[in-house]
């Protein structure tokens, strides 16, 4: 289906996780009237698809990998890319291949830290009472290693004399495989305990990474749902 207007500005729409699935693409090029807003596009898109419709009220929206108001004006040539709610690099990245706990921990060791804390998240093989086959993790890659780079930044300097690195793994993963490792050094290990549990916490519900759980008994996104 095309979900065409008014020639006026074009936008490319991106699609991720649950959305990407149900509408079976990943994007494609809208075109709305001059002076359109994103509540607009969202309308628009909703018309056209009843998938996006019954999803909206779960979906937040990035203009040019930056959070989009609904009343944030459109401009020809932007790039929107429909969000819908996260799972939640090395210094701050996404990578589709294993992860190395000891490389995330040479990014931030030096002289100066008395110590280093490190959180690695593991694929498990039961959630919420369920048996899990495999998990499969997706993300608007270039949003989400700007978002992992802010947050680093961020604790850095909310955290006097920490350093801080994350790296999370997309892709299919099996019981036992690493999804995320974060380290956090510090001069002393109050900074480091908080640095590293403040990013995995901020992780988990602002940068673009979605997890799906396959298990015996079906499969759903994580935060939305089957």
């Amino acid at each position: 289906m095309r979900c065409y207007a008014a020639r006026a500005v074009r936008i490319r729409v991106l699609y991720f996780a649950v959305v990407r699935e149900r509408l079976k693409k990943d994007e494609e090029l809208c075109e709305l009237p001059a002076g359109a807003t994103v509540a607009d596009l969202l309308d628009q898109l909703s018309r056209c698809y009843p998938v996006v419709a019954g999803l909206r009220r779960h979906l937040q929206v990035a203009r040019n990998r930056e959070t989009a108001r609904p009343d944030s004006p459109l401009c020809d040539g932007d790039e929107v890319a429909l969000i819908p709610p996260v799972a939640g690099g090395a210094d701050a990245a996404v990578r589709d291949a294993p992860l190395d706990l000891n490389e995330v921990v040479r990014q931030v060791a030096h002289e100066g830290a008395g110590g280093i804390v490190t959180f690695t998240g593991i694929v498990r093989r039961e959630s919420q009472g369920k048996r899990v086959v495999r998990l499969e993790y997706e993300a608007y890659q270039a949003m989400a290693e700007e978002r992992l780079r802010a947050i680093t930044a961020s604790l850095e300097q909310a955290h006097p004399g920490t350093r801080v690195a994350i790296v999370h793994r997309v892709g299919k993963l099996v019981v036992g495989d690493l999804a995320v490792v974060i380290a956090a050094s510090a001069p002393h290990r109050a900074e480091a305990f908080a640095a590293c549990r403040d990013a995995i916490e901020r992780l988990k519900v602002e940068v673009p990474i979605w997890k799906k759980e396959i298990g015996e008994q079906g499969e759903e996104w994580v935060g939305l749902g089957p």
